[in-house]
């Protein structure tokens, strides 16, 4: 059973604060996805990678560790506390920033997406889709994995309602390059989402 909460709104800090303070982040496999290592192993290393949400950095610390320049962000300041000992020599990879503030500037040639997209409540989607279009330049890359899960409303996590929601958020200013299943799903999410790779037109 799922612990009692207050209720706050997701799209604030404090909401995400109290759940990293309490342990409970069931949308943390405490571990790297089988696809980014293999992606960061055959991608040569972009010249900027972002990690909006970052969480607890345990995927900062892979693209930190292929010698990838990667900026990590969260706005929970609990979350950033949780990542310091999983990033150790790394720690000055993630900061405290707001993905949609002047904070964070202009270009990342990745904006590498884990459950962010899926921890903004609907009404932001629209915005975040604009954001990611105005960070990465043309040919850049948004790449990570997507929650689809038709039908469902409440969250998070908020999934995608189908393939063609998410087309409609990013085909005019990408287009979906890698589109492959994930073997490696945490429980909350197995079965309902994809690896994909968009390019910045």
């Amino acid at each position: 059973m799922d612990p009692k909460f207050p209720k706050l709104d997701p799209a604030g800090a404090d909401f995400w604060d109290v759940r990293y303070r309490e342990r409970f982040t069931p949308w943390d496999a405490g571990a790297v996805p089988r696809q980014l290592r293999d992606f960061t192993a055959r991608t040569a290393p972009p010249a900027r990678v972002l990690v909006p949400g970052c969480g607890s950095g345990h995927d900062v610390r892979c693209f930190a560790e292929a010698g990838w320049n990667v900026d990590g962000i969260d706005f929970s300041r609990a979350a950033l506390e949780a990542a310091a000992p999983v990033l150790g020599p790394f720690a000055g990879r993630a900061r405290f920033a707001d993905f949609f503030g002047p904070e964070v500037e202009a270009p990342y040639e990745l904006i590498y997406e884990r459950a962010f997209l899926c921890a903004l409540p609907r009404a932001l989607w629209p915005r975040w889709s604009d954001r990611v279009a105005q960070l990465i330049p043309s040919a850049g890359l948004l790449a990570g994995f997507f929650f689809f899960d038709a039908g469902v409303l409440r969250g998070p996590p908020f999934p995608l309602d189908s393939p063609a929601e998410l087309d409609e958020l990013l085909g005019d200013a990408f287009a979906r390059i890698e589109d492959a299943p994930v073997p490696d799903s945490l429980p909350v999410f197995a079965g309902k989402e994809r690896w994909q790779a968009w390019r910045r037109k």
